[in-house]
């Protein structure tokens, strides 16, 4: 089941607006979460419609854009978001609203644009397309299941061409909540400096990613995603190994035709003993790491698919994701492989070829 990356429209808390460039200004966050970097929305919505517009909707409508214009298609056969909370500034908003008003005289604008799917449909209409439209919320297999959806889709033959997108976005509130949990540092740390604070806890952050996906390939293609496979609260790492070695096998490979292989590092000291079982005893390869650029969110995969596309696209690993860099050797990246976990329950592997 294999499906090609035809474009890809990001906005991220790093430079990722403009497609055409790979990591080439690294933005360092001192802050407790990590934000994106807006986009001037007037190129992508109307002035007008802004003002109704939360954040996340109008980052949602740009990127699909974004995307689209990359890819160079109008209108897609299908549009398919997976997010793990939705719109929580607009939730927040009709929450908020109840209290001061004591339930009553509500605006119904923030509550119309609380619900999961509303990124979904914000972007039909904005490019009035009818077709297929579909949102996944499963976790830490939000995203995943979307591009299943979607992959699923073109192997069908149900469309020709297919967005897919994932979202997640962080508020002040939000982090104030779980911050009493042993998810996020107690610390304020240097986003850059991830990986050096070995405690428990990581660092949050937030994105919009949409993905053209296509069943044909052509000179505008970043990557082809071979296959993805979930699994759900794995019980050991020798089990992981087990299910990567039958993942791979299945695909036709071996962890030793694996030419760069990305992870979910995020510097909690007690989700990343995976990570490093694989690094030090699994594969034997260079590898890359992407936390300490977007935090870590429900739809992170979606980021780190964007990430493992343009280092197969632009035949590159930027120096400041590179992880055990004394030992990352230059050559042609053709297969990479994406291992991530979201709270060591959703396991998610993506597999990327030339």
């Amino acid at each position: 089941m294999e499906v090609y990356i035809k474009g890809i429209g990001n906005i991220s808390p790093q430079n990722t607006i403009d497609s055409s460039i790979f990591l080439d200004e690294i933005v360092s966050h001192d802050t407790d979460f990590v934000s994106c970097i807006e986009p001037n929305y007037k190129e992508f919505i109307n002035p007008i419609q802004l003002r109704r517009m939360s954040k996340l909707i109008k980052m949602g409508i740009s990127a699909s854009k974004i995307c689209l214009k990359d890819a160079g298609i109008e209108n897609p056969g299908a549009i398919i978001t997976g997010t793990g909370l939705g719109l929580v500034g607009d939730t927040e908003k009709f929450l908020n609203q109840m209290l001061d008003n004591n339930e009553e005289f509500l605006a119904p604008t923030a509550f119309i644009q609380s619900t999961h799917n509303t990124i979904s449909g914000q972007v039909a209409i904005a490019l009035k397309c009818f077709n297929y439209n579909n949102t996944y919320s499963h976790r830490g297999f939000s995203f995943e299941s979307a591009l299943l959806d979607g992959m699923l889709l073109i192997k069908d033959k149900d469309a020709e061409n297919v967005l897919v997108g994932g979202f997640d976005e962080i508020t002040y509130e939000h982090h104030s909540i779980i911050k009493k949990t042993r998810w996020v540092k107690n610390e304020t740390i240097k986003s850059l400096e991830l990986l050096n604070h070995k405690t428990q806890g990581t660092i949050v952050g937030e994105s919009v990613t949409f993905f053209s996906l296509t069943g044909k390939k052509d000179e505008n293609t970043y990557a082809r995603i071979k296959n993805i496979k979930t699994i759900y609260k794995p019980e050991s790492n020798e089990e992981i190994e087990a299910k990567i070695d039958q993942f791979l096998a299945e695909n036709s490979l071996t962890k030793d035709d694996i030419d760069l292989v990305v992870l979910g590092l995020n510097g909690n000291i007690d989700t990343d003993d995976v990570y490093y079982h694989l690094a030090d005893n699994y594969f034997n390869t260079n590898y890359a790491y992407f936390k300490h650029l977007s935090g870590d969110y429900h739809t992170v995969g979606s980021f780190a698919l964007w990430f493992a596309a343009n280092t197969i696209k632009h035949q590159r690993v930027p120096e400041i994701a590179r992880f055990r860099k004394e030992n990352f050797t230059e050559k042609p990246i053709k297969n990479v492989l994406v291992y991530n976990h979201f709270r060591e329950v959703d396991h998610s592997i993506f597999l990327l070829t030339q």
